[in-house]
Formats: C-alpha cells, sequence, structure tokens
C-alpha cells in the first residue's frame, strides 16, 4: 500500500500557495500574467521539490506515526490499518498484518473491516434522512411506529433511541443459552427483528426513558428495524440507496450471510494461547443496526468527506447529532465509567478541549475507532482485525502530533 506522508502533504499546500500566485497575477494582468504566474509556480516548485520537508502543519512524518502502530506489524499475523486525514486531504494510509491466516493477504485500503459500533453514526443517519424526509419525528413514540409494541413503548421516542436514554433491556442478556459445551457454530445468531420480538416480550425498561443514560446496543437494532418499517426497505438496502450508493462507497455493505457478500473481506481474530485464531462471529454477530456494517479506509474517507461538505444533510439537518444529551442527574458516562456526550450516533466528549466527534467499534475479533477533531480538521481512523489493542488510544497519540506540531 501506498503511504502518505508528511512531506506529500506539504507539497499539496505549497502548490495551492502557488496556484494562488498565478491567480493573483490573473486578475492583475490578465491572460498574461496568469501564463506569467503559472510559470513562476512551476519553477518554485521545481525547486521546493529538492528542499528537506518542512510544511505549514508541521513535521509530522510517516515514521513518527508508524512507530505508534508498531505493535501491529506482522509478516503473517493480523493488524490493521490506519488513516489520516488533514484539511480534507489523506496525509497517511497504510496497512499492516494480514486479514485472515489461511490466504495471508495483505491488509491494504480496500480492506473490508467489521465496523461494530462504529456502524451507529450510519443507523442513525439513516433515522435522520427520514426526518428530513418527513416520514417520522424525533418525537414519535416507538408505539407509533409498531402499534403491537408493548405498553412501556409509549414512553420511548426515537430521540430517546439514538442518543441512549431509552432503557430498553440489553438484548444479549434476553437471549437464551445455549447448553454448555455448544459449539459456537451451532448456536443461533439473532437478527434485528429477533431483537425487537424479545423486547416486545417484556413489560418495563431499566429506568423511565429519558431519566438516564445508559448504551444501549438493544435501541440502535430497533432502530434498524423503525428504517425498516418506515421506508418499506430492508435496512441494508436503505442503507446502500440512501448513504452508499451517493457517496461512491461502493464496497461498503451492512453483512447478512446468504444474502450479500464482503469484498476484500477481513476477518476477526483473538490469541487461542500463544496463537492467533480466526474468530469473527459471534450470537449476536447477525445484528445489523448497532455493529453489523463492514467497511474500509477508502470507503471510510469518503464518509469523512460527506459529514465535513454536509453531503447528505445540511448543516441544520445534522445539528441534532452533534448535541451531547442531557439527563436529570447528569450521569453521561462511558461504559468504563469515565464521562462522556452522546448525540445521534456519536460521542462528542472533546480532546483536550478540541471539539470531536468519535466512536469505537468492539466486537469478536474486531477493534475499530474514528475520531474526527473537527475544528482542527484531523480524521484518524484505526480499524483493526484483532482483539488485543485499543484503537482509540492509538489514533490519539496520532492526534497529539498533528496538535504538538499546530497547537
Amino acid at each position: 500500500m501506498k503511504d502518505f506522508g508528511s512531506k506529500s502533504f506539504s507539497l499539496r499546500s505549497l502548490r495551492f500557495c502557488f496556484a494562488s500566485f498565478a491567480v493573483k497575477e490573473f486578475n492583475r494582468k490578465g491572460r498574461k500574467g496568469l501564463a506569467k504566474g503559472a510559470k513562476v509556480g512551476l519553477i518554485g516548485l521545481l525547486w521546493l521539490a529538492a528542499l528537506p520537508f518542512c510544511g505549514a502543519e508541521g513535521p509530522v512524518s510517516e515514521e513518527q506515526i508508524n512507530q505508534i502502530f508498531a505493535e501491529l506489524k506482522s509478516d503473517g499475523g493480523p493488524g490493521g490499518a490506519v488513516l489520516v486525514v488533514k484539511n480534507g486531504q489523506v496525509v497517511f494510509k497504510h496497512g499492516y498484518g494480514v486479514i485472515d491466516l489461511r490466504s495471508r493477504r495483505k491488509i491494504d485500503g480496500h480492506t473490508n473491516f467489521r465496523l461494530a459500533s462504529c456502524t451507529k453514526q450510519f443507523t442513525a443517519m439513516a433515522v435522520m434522512l427520514l426526518a428530513r424526509d418527513g416520514k417520522l419525528r424525533y418525537q414519535d413514540r416507538l408505539t407509533d411506529i409498531f402499534p403491537d409494541f408493548p405498553e412501556y413503548g409509549k414512553s420511548i421516542t426515537i430521540r430517546n433511541l439514538l442518543n441512549h436514554t431509552s432503557g430498553l433491556l440489553d438484548y444479549e442478556d434476553l437471549m437464551a443459552k445455549p447448553a454448555a459445551g455448544t459449539p459456537p457454530e451451532n448456536i443461533p445468531q439473532i437478527k434485528d427483528v429477533g431483537v425487537l420480538q424479545l423486547l416486545k416480550e417484556q413489560k418495563t425498561t431499566k429506568f423511565p426513558p429519558g431519566t438516564r443514560w445508559d448504551y444501549s446496543n438493544s435501541g440502535y437494532a430497533v432502530l434498524a428495524m423503525v428504517v425498516e418499517k418506515v421506508s418499506g426497505q430492508p435496512f441494508g438496502d436503505f442503507l446502500h440507496d440512501r448513504i452508499f450508493a451517493p457517496l461512491d462507497m461502493k464496497q461498503t455493505v451492512a453483512y447478512e450471510k446468504g444474502k450479500n457478500t464482503v469484498a476484500h473481506r477481513a476477518y476477526g481474530h483473538t490469541h487461542d494461547g500463544p496463537a492467533w485464531r480466526e474468530m469473527d462471529q459471534s450470537p449476536a454477530s447477525a445484528v445489523l443496526g448497532d455493529g453489523g456494517i463492514y467497511s474500509s479506509l477508502d470507503d471510510l474517507a469518503k464518509w469523512d468527506r460527506a459529514l465535513t461538505h454536509n453531503t447528505l444533510l445540511s448543516e441544520a439537518e445534522m445539528e441534532p447529532a452533534i448535541i451531547p444529551v442531557k439527563v436529570p442527574d447528569g450521569s453521561v458516562q462511558d461504559p468504563d465509567g469515565t464521562p462522556a456526550a452522546y448525540g445521534f450516533g456519536w460521542f462528542l466528549n472533546p480532546y483536550k478541549n478540541r471539539s470531536r466527534m468519535w466512536h469505537y467499534g468492539e466486537t469478536v475479533g474486531f477493534r475499530t475507532t474514528i475520531q474526527r477533531l473537527v475544528d482542527d480538521k484531523l480524521t484518524i481512523i484505526v480499524l483493526c482485525n484483532r482483539d488485543d489493542v485499543v484503537p482509540a488510544n492509538l489514533a490519539l497519540k496520532v492526534a497529539d502530533l498533528f496538535l504538538r506540531a499546530n497547537p
């Protein structure tokens, strides 16, 4: 895979400067001035190409970033893929390790990883598109969408589902437990419709909706079914038609075994003693709304660009997604107990006082993160097909390099 280091980024910036100079010459002297300005710019670029890198964004080198991901380097083991976008330009892209232990094909920008909970930003976008279309409202109740839902659904709004204040019971706790010793491949997988049915069999929630924040995979599985019911399309088809296809995310897919395939698929891995074992399916792996999308660095760069330029939703339409939820007792915390902020499908707590949209993903065999430092125009994406790393920590080390270089 080709790396895009800081030197190439700096030259892009300088090309822009010389192009601007040429345009100014055109404005000042007309077409002759443009030709003269372009000639000067070309000479200057040839001269600058021979100089050591000293870009305006500071000396963040490929080597510095590579050092952060040294633990992912492997000739025959699983690893990961890393993308850094600064000011709308890809400045670093690299793959480490292999997609599986059988083919040992190298990970690259086309490799598709299971995003796990980074899927939630796409589920939220699907709901927001339907709201923009006027087909639902954030204040709609669960019973408005599903009239046969139990009485407790009258207190749960679409907004509660999006920002994790619904209080829904965790579907994995409600699933039937397999007999001890049952091989994983013999355990039935639940789907989003099965999650909805389990919740219809319940009588209550963990707490009154809207009174507390509690991260909920159940809520996002239900949102997938909301999208299906309101749009009249299967959830995966809606994602394709309204998000992936318009953004030219050609290989991104909500994976459904037997219905579609994942091109350039990375398989998840976990440690089995000292060795790696391929393992990336669990009884919950067929649920789409909370974590079933596969995507690559190349496609996620397009997603990041669309968010930056408000391609799918206007800035005003996107605003509800980036307003942190408030609860009466103020106790919005990450699952690990640290303070958090959450909108629609995005964590929003800042990093070193800088605005941030981010998420992490954890599922059997995969660990992922998308970190967007919005005001700094810096995005770091780390996708791993191994479960022994914390991508968010690695991504923020990369962020630190850029923040120190351009404080």
